[in-house]
């Protein structure tokens, strides 16, 4: 078993409101953090620009990687034509759940930490969230990252910080990270964030 260094974390970096609080919520835990950001053919182009500019403005390396290979499969309103809803449909899931999506993105990011040498991996999954894509439960990535542990023989830890939080929650914890008080020097793309129920409003910028 392959022994990684304890001080070093990945973070799975789509540019959105989740993965920038465990971006600032791993700056906070470990010494040293890099993020990967997924390049699938998602329609929203706007999260590759935005994750780029976070990890700028947060001083950490970002490596950006290409799965050209979902869009190619489809499947899903986020990679293809079909307008995005929040229907429900036959089999339990919205039209914007993307097949696997979070388990290829699991494995290369434990690819690439395994060369990096980096234990921590990092990923915004919520189990909450209404979406209830099976893919961002805890138990699927704790298998996922038990297999990628045995598979590469290295001792793999997955943290999901928000996994159990409600939205609004999830708001206060990028609060206390800082994730919303720094102050960037170039422009990002605006992300903005609604908790209706308890009237919280936030633009991150």
């Amino acid at each position: 078993m392959r022994i990684l260094d304890p001080k070093k974390a990945l973070v799975v970096l789509s540019g959105g409101q989740d993965s920038t609080t465990c971006l600032f919520w791993a700056l906070r835990e470990f010494s040293l953090v890099k993020s990967i950001t997924f390049d699938y053919g998602q329609r929203h182009r706007i999260e590759l620009e935005s994750a780029a500019a976070v990890a700028k403005e947060a001083g950490i390396a970002n490596r950006c990687i290409q799965l050209s290979g979902l869009s190619e499969l489809g499947g899903s309103a986020l990679i293809g034509e079909e307008e995005v809803s929040g229907e429900i449909l036959g089999d339990g899931l919205p039209n914007s759940f993307v097949p696997g999506r979070n388990l290829i993105f699991l494995s290369y990011a434990a690819a690439y930490a395994y060369q990096e040498d980096m234990k921590h991996i990092v990923l915004g999954a919520c189990e909450t969230d209404f979406s209830g894509y099976p893919d961002c439960r805890a138990d699927t990535l704790g298998r996922a990252i038990e297999a990628l542990s045995l598979g590469m023989e290295a001792d793999f830890e997955i943290h999901t910080p928000l996994m159990s939080l409600t939205k609004a929650e999830s708001v206060l914890l990028a609060k206390e990270v800082g994730a919303f008080s720094r102050h960037f020097s170039s422009p990002i793309p605006v992300i903005t964030v609604s908790v209706h129920r308890v009237g919280i409003a936030l633009l991150v910028s």
